[in-house]
């Protein structure tokens, strides 16, 4: 007699999980809160989705889940991933900062190829199925929906995401759930966020982007190195993927309320160190240049609108301190509908790191976003939600 599987969540988790599952004779079923599956990965990198990235290992991952993260990638990394796609008909390519995409750049074609293996292996879906309760009652798992429909399985496995994007299916559903069976829920707050700030910076310059460098301080000390890239300055304060990359230690503090003073600092000429900054200002002002001239070239017009206080040779000393660290107060965050991802979860101590079957309740598993797994912007989160679906299912059947 087949295992009778439930999957509760259709995203890439899910349907690995599903594909692994019935690959190993399990009779499974996927209940999708979404009229379609894989909403989130038809999305994700702009509608190209960001598959996996060639550098894949725990160092980009929260450090609560390294360990598990570190066992999933040994047991299925990289190449069992671009392997199975290859399987299935998916060609692929890397670009040069290790993100790797589908060769047609169209998400529609992994869904197209995934749907396709699906069918194959005779995999149901129930389509606009809102999970409103889980238990496990006389030997069997019942899923009851809020329409009323309900279904029964021997073993579930809870697939259902994190909370970021909630239009496309992710609303933090799934931690109600796992809370049920007595799983501690690490509080969930919006990771990879753009971060709000009063700064008359923000509002003068809206709309201004440059590259430069962010770092987040948290009562006043620097908590991860300075990471480059574009900073976007916006009528609600700062955006980017320099920030975004550096949101998260800020968004977890300021929403988890461990601290009420949080800042980014940010380097606005990143190519000069502030030595070198320093002697240029001076150059500059030994051949005559004053006023806004003092730094064109070196940044965007718009920014000497906020710098008109500086712009004299007096004050190029301070100047050169401002552009290479200005401090800007972090207010909040922007929420759910703007984050990327999810901070928090269930807590991966309990459950197997080897299974992913739940320590609180037998033939209950877990993976994907679900868990207290909050991989970095890159391609790290959809990796772990194609190693933990795939390698779920494959315990489940078993």
């Amino acid at each position: 007699m087949k295992k009778k599987i439930v999957i509760i969540g259709g995203g890439g988790a899910g349907i690995l999980a599903a594909i692994s599952a019935a690959r190993n004779g399990a009779d499974v079923l996927i209940a999708e809160r979404m009229p379609l599956l894989g909403k989130k990965v038809l999305a994700s990198g702009a509608g190209r989705c960001n598959l996996l990235n060639e550098t894949l290992d725990a160092s980009f991952y929260n450090p609560e889940a390294a360990k598990i993260v570190e066992q999933v990638f040994r047991r299925f990394g990289k190449e069992d991933i671009l392997s199975f796609f290859r399987e299935i008909g998916l060609w692929t390519y890397a670009e040069e900062d290790g993100r790797i995409f589908p060769l047609t750049d169209k998400a529609l074609t992994l869904m197209d190829l995934l749907q396709a293996v699906l069918a194959r292996l005779g995999v149901k879906s129930q389509l606009n199925f809102s999970v409103q309760s889980l238990r496990f009652s006389g030997g069997q798992f019942i899923i009851s929906a809020s329409s009323g429909e309900t279904l029964h399985a021997d073993k579930v496995i809870l697939a259902a995401g994190g909370q970021s994007y909630p239009m496309m299916g992710s609303d933090g559903s799934g931690f109600k759930l796992a809370k049920d069976f007595g799983h501690r829920i690490v509080e969930p707050v919006p990771a990879t966020v753009p971060l709000i700030s009063q700064d008359v910076w923000c509002r003068v310059l809206e709309g201004q982007k440059i590259r430069g460098r962010a770092c987040p301080l948290l009562d006043s000390k620097k908590v991860m190195p300075w990471i480059e890239g574009d900073i976007l300055f916006t009528k609600y304060g700062l955006s980017g993927t320099a920030i975004l990359d550096i949101s998260d230690p800020i968004s977890v503090a300021l929403n988890r309320r461990l601290t009420k003073k949080a800042m980014v600092a940010l380097d606005l000429v990143p190519f000069l160190d502030e030595a070198s900054l320093h002697r240029e200002f001076e150059r500059r002002i030994a051949r005559g240049m004053t006023g806004n001239s003092i730094v064109a070239g070196l940044l965007p017009p718009k920014f000497a609108l906020v710098l008109q206080d500086f712009l004299f040779p007096n004050k190029i000393k301070q100047l050169a301190g401002i552009l290479k660290e200005r401090l800007f107060y972090i207010s909040e965050t922007k929420g759910w509908n703007e984050a990327e991802f999810t901070a928090g979860g269930v807590d991966v101590r309990e459950i197997d790191p080897l299974t992913f079957e739940s320590k609180k309740q037998k033939g209950l598993y877990l993976c994907g976003e679900v868990l207290d797994v909050n991989g970095r912007r890159g391609c790290y989160q959809l990796a772990w939600a194609w190693a933990s679906g795939y390698l779920t299912g494959l315990s489940a059947a078993h």
